[in-house]
């Protein structure tokens, strides 16, 4: 096993000590990128000037009768956002991030649940809140993010704004001073979810900082680096990882315009590193090749650079930067590195980033636990692997098959206070300080956590063998005539056992190109019908695909682009 150095970090008490100390190492070193609206230019704000926003925000919020409340949140990712979520929970009350994806109802479900007692929106979910909050007798305040409304009732941020920055001048450090219990709950956060079944996870901020210290410990993070955020900040993962963890190390937010900007604004902001999901890299990846495969002699030189780098590499000499130059300058020409989570990538993908000179690591986590529980460094790695435990995080796997998988278990200090207030879901997962994760793997001899499955996705034959629907989902995804796949157990029709099912949804461009003018509905079936035999091929008997059926639309996904495995997606 590899005994290399963990990276020196700083120590932090919480997030208010986090963002006081940064503002103080990094002052006016630019904190994020975003782009005003009409103005295609990035601007910049200071670490002061994120601070004395906070500052200003939270004294305004104790100011409106919050001190001690709920306040929801929920918009697209922006300052504003990142603003309400420190001044909230660094000496105000708890946060409550919210999806501004889910529909009205289940908006006005969480509302209740949490007991909101303030909403912090934008102009883009305007309709949505007030819908939900009719009716809603203690949702007392109402705050937009972007201009003021005509209506008296609604505050407008950057009215707040300037009141609580009049108030701190006056000497009112109601918010300055406030003591944070770093054990209390702070943040609540909704796992995704329908109403009945998302739970509401209790964080402090001793989870998260404890988290933020470990993470940055394993993964060298610079103040010089750029980070592109471009997925939904409501979600631990990007929160977390994308914007408090930046906080931490003094780096720079960028703010991406949406995911169709993705290339633009690498470029545009000379990112060094974006956090994303398997299915965003996966893309961006398949894109390469599919753009290199329409130039016969292009995709002869890309296959002949990567074998060439790659035996290079061997000696310890890296020219895929230099090698791979035009590719690199398409993303802007800065990048170092992906991060990719929420879910297993192949690692034929993250293998292939790295051959083109783009390192990428994955890491494993759940809301549950602030969120990271392991991740592969930029100095150990596995691609198959979900990672290495976090320091202070004991990772251990129980009730192990005779091949060794069993459930994974997690205990440390990142670990959930519990779900709010649902005792029996709480005492389901935590046990004798234990937070039994619902995910199914093994950690191999070099100490690194494998993941294989949810437990609840297993798909259990006549025999007790066990299927993992991901595994057979990463092989056909391989295939460039898939644009996506789910893997199913479906009840066959005359033993009544369950055999494995496959949704497929094509790759219409490459179905069109292999078929030419003959796409026909069986001609389309044959097409696939093969792609499963190639998959069959390897896989062992008891995992063979026997049946599966065409999907004409795309997977219906959470907003961090996980499937839902829901009976609508069959």
């Amino acid at each position: 096993m590899k005994n290399i150095p963990l990276y020196e970090v700083r120590k932090i008490r919480d997030l208010k000590d986090m963002l006081n100390s940064s503002t103080q190492i990094y002052g006016e070193k630019t904190a994020f990128l975003y782009k005003q609206k009409g103005n295609d230019k990035y601007q910049s704000i200071s670490y002061v000037q994120y601070k004395n926003d906070v500052d200003s925000f939270g004294t305004a919020l104790i100011s409106l009768g919050l001190k001690g409340k709920r306040i929801a949140l929920i918009s697209e990712t922006r300052y504003e956002w990142v603003v309400s979520y420190l001044s909230t929970v660094n000496g105000v009350g708890i946060t409550v991030p919210l999806d501004k994806e889910l529909p009205v109802e289940e908006i006005k479900s969480l509302l209740i649940r949490s007991e909101a007692n303030a909403v912090v929106f934008s102009d883009n979910t305007k309709d949505k809140v007030f819908a939900a909050i009719k009716d809603l007798d203690f949702v007392k305040i109402l705050i937009n993010m972007d201009d003021a409304s005509s209506n008296e009732e609604i505050l407008s941020f950057n009215d707040l704004l300037k009141k609580g920055q009049e108030l701190v001048s006056s000497n009112d450090r109601n918010f300055l001073d406030a003591h944070i219990d770093v054990d209390e709950m702070n943040m609540l956060l909704f796992t995704s979810g329908t109403i009945d079944i998302s739970k509401a996870v209790m964080l402090s901020h001793r989870n998260i900082c404890e988290n933020l210290m470990a993470m940055c410990s394993m993964l060298y993070i610079s103040p010089n680096d750029v980070a592109l955020s471009i997925l939904p900040i409501h979600h631990t993962y990007e929160c977390t990882c994308g914007f408090l963890c930046q906080t931490y190390r003094g780096s720079t937010v960028a703010f991406c315009e949406g995911l169709r900007h993705i290339q633009k604004n690498l470029k545009e902001s000379k990112a060094t590193i974006m956090l994303g999901v398997p299915l965003i890299f996966e893309a961006m990846y398949k894109r390469i090749w599919d753009q290199a495969a329409k130039d016969p002699e292009t995709l002869k030189k890309l296959k002949f650079g990567v074998k060439i780098s790659n035996l290079l590499k061997v000696f310890r000499i890296d020219i895929s930067k230099k090698l791979f130059a035009p590719l690199h300058e398409n993303f802007g020409g800065n990048l170092r590195l992906f991060i990719s989570g929420a879910a297993g990538i192949d690692p034929i993908i993250a293998k292939g980033f790295r051959d083109l000179g783009i390192n990428i690591v994955q890491g494993y986590g759940l809301t549950e636990c602030a969120p990271i529980v392991a991740l592969n460094r930029d100095v150990d790695f596995k691609d198959s692997a979900a990672g290495l435990p976090l320091p202070g995080l004991t990772v251990e796997v129980v009730d192990k098959s005779p091949e060794g998988i069993g459930e994974i278990r997690v205990k440390g200090p990142s670990v959930m206070l519990g779900y709010y207030e649902n005792e029996e879901a709480t005492d389901s997962v935590l046990k004798d300080g234990w937070f039994y994760t619902g995910d199914l793997g093994f950690i191999d001899e070099d100490g690194f956590v494998h993941l294989t499955g949810r437990k609840k996705n297993v798909i259990v034959t006549k025999n007790g063998k066990n299927i993992f629907p991901e595994e057979i989902e990463t092989l056909l995804n391989r295939s460039p005539l898939v644009l996506e796949s789910m893997v199913v157990g479906k009840e066959s029709k005359d033993a009544g056992e369950l055999i494995v099912h496959a949704v497929i949804v094509p790759n219409l461009d490459n179905v069109s190109a292999e078929l030419g003018n003959n796409i026909t509905e069986e001609n389309v079936h044959k097409l696939f019908d093969n792609v499963v035999k190639d998959v069959n091929h390897q896989l062992i008997l008891y995992k063979y695909i026997k049946s599966f059926s065409i999907r004409q639309t795309e997977l219906v996904k959470t907003t961090t682009k996980k499937v839902k495995r829901y009976m609508e997606n069959i």
